[in-house]
């Protein structure tokens, strides 16, 4: 592409100044891999974005969604319907945990979050307790974009140009301690007792009865994958049921089998009050998101509200969306028929072991795991943080493989239809990449 025809983009999240001087281009993609530009061939370590957990231009979603652009395009589902959104919801209450069987859709992570924010103080307003307004998120924590989303969150980069945010909010302390849990294979033993913030000091703060919801990351994705203490989110659990305080679950990354389960959720053993969902749900093929939230909570908001008005004031032009809902009952069918959960959970053995295997590379200072998600913490060049982390992310481009890169803590979390040879591949190309950049 010409250099003078990258200029009217804004890129999100990105270094444009630093991308457009040597930009990375991706032009088509198959299964485990990307095409650039160049024509050079690209193992994807992420799934694009954490999304593409089935791999790429799938035949069977791509087919489905080329079919229903000529059936119909759009239809709007305020005050009308179409099959697809119903269908979606119908399939997705198979695979979620416990009582979660109403779905509510979006089109993105951040809208679903906003939502699920939202569904929140609906609730507790429909049961006579609207003065539960106290939203409760984490440090480190990662909900998307939208201004629910970054009051919530807790990485200061996302909020610090944007002012005044969300009121009534509050942040549990994050899980990661190097001191404790470093180079931990799974769950770390330490940290449980960090869920008792939530009641040693966020309750007594603000009192239970005027808080509405914690919401977590099951697993925190996007600031460099941290995993849960062993007995973290049972706590968690244990405090919101003993105070009647909504549990939310942001599985935005962890959906759609990235634990080797259909959600964290069952994975840990843990049924939420809410569920934000995403990414994974059309294998990226078509943007959208969901919340799925348990019975009563529909139930009460539904049946508070006068007959034939509306209940809840929420919703977007492109809810349930015709393509979506094709490419998400295409994708569904694909993880079923492939048991692509099934495979991701095969497959997690030995993606451990092949990442921790770097822990003797250079600037190597922690490694963390769970199913097929992995972070691996460099040492910052000093005086420059991410300087180095960006350092391997273009180098691991330039060597034939996407990773992610937040600050010095590289991410890995591939298409569940990776080989044990493909990991080996990506491990060993990294591994490499380390070693080239060990001076810098």
């Amino acid at each position: 592409m010409p250099a003078n025809s990258l200029d009217a983009l804004w890129m999100p999240f990105t270094a444009n100044r630093q991308f457009k001087a040597a930009p990375r281009i991706l032009v088509s993609a198959r299964d485990m891999h990307f095409i650039a530009e160049d024509g050079r061939s690209i193992l994807d370590g992420t799934a694009g974005l954490w999304c593409s957990n089935a791999g790429h231009c799938r035949p069977k979603i791509t087919e489905a969604i080329q079919k229903q652009a000529a059936v119909l395009d759009y239809g709007p589902i305020f005050q009308a319907g179409h099959p697809g959104p119903f269908q979606v919801a119908e399939r997705l209450k198979r695979i979620l945990p416990g009582d979660l069987n109403s779905t509510f859709f979006t089109n993105s992570g951040s809208e679903s979050v906003d939502t699920a924010l939202k569904i929140a103080l609906a609730y507790h307003r429909a049961r006579g307790e609207g003065n539960r307004r106290w939203l409760i998120g984490r440090e480190r924590g990662y909900h998307g974009a939208g201004f629910g989303g970054i009051s919530v969150g807790g990485i200061p980069a996302n909020r610090r140009a944007f002012g005044a945010l969300l009121p009534a909010v509050d942040h549990l302390p994050h899980t990661h301690d190097p001191g404790h849990n470093s180079f931990s294979r799974g769950q770390p033993a330490w940290g449980a007792h960090l869920a008792d913030e939530l009641e040693d000091r966020i309750i007594p703060l603000h009192d239970a009865s005027n808080i509405a919801a914690v919401i977590v990351e099951p697993v925190a994705g996007s600031t460099g994958v941290l995993v849960p203490p062993k007995g973290y989110l049972e706590r968690l659990r244990r405090i919101c049921d003993q105070h009647g305080i909504l549990l939310i679950f942001d599985e935005v990354i962890t959906g759609f089998g990235r634990l080797g389960a259909p959600f964290a959720a069952g994975y840990f053993g843990i049924v939420p009050d809410i569920i934000t969902l995403a990414k994974g749900i059309t294998n990226a093929s078509v943007p959208m998101g969901a919340v799925a939230v348990r019975r009563r909570i529909h139930e009460t908001v539904v049946n508070s509200a006068p007959e034939n008005a509306i209940e809840l004031f929420h919703g977007y032009t492109y809810s349930g969306h015709p393509l979506a809902a094709a490419a998400a009952l295409a994708t569904l069918d694909l993880y079923e028929e492939e048991r692509l959960f099934e495979r991701g959970a095969s497959l997690a053995p030995h993606f451990q072991e092949a990442v921790h295997s770097l822990r003797e590379m250079p600037h190597v200072v922690d490694i963390r795991n769970l199913g097929m998600m992995a972070g691996i913490e460099l040492e910052p060049l000093p005086g420059m943080p991410g300087a180095r982390g960006y350092q391997v992310l273009v180098r691991a481009f330039e060597r034939g493989i996407l990773i992610r890169v937040t600050g010095d803590t590289i991410a890995l979390s591939p298409p569940l239809i990776i080989s044990k040879s493909q990991i080996d591949e990506l491990v060993g190309t990294l591994g490499s990449v380390l070693r080239e950049t060990s001076g810098k």
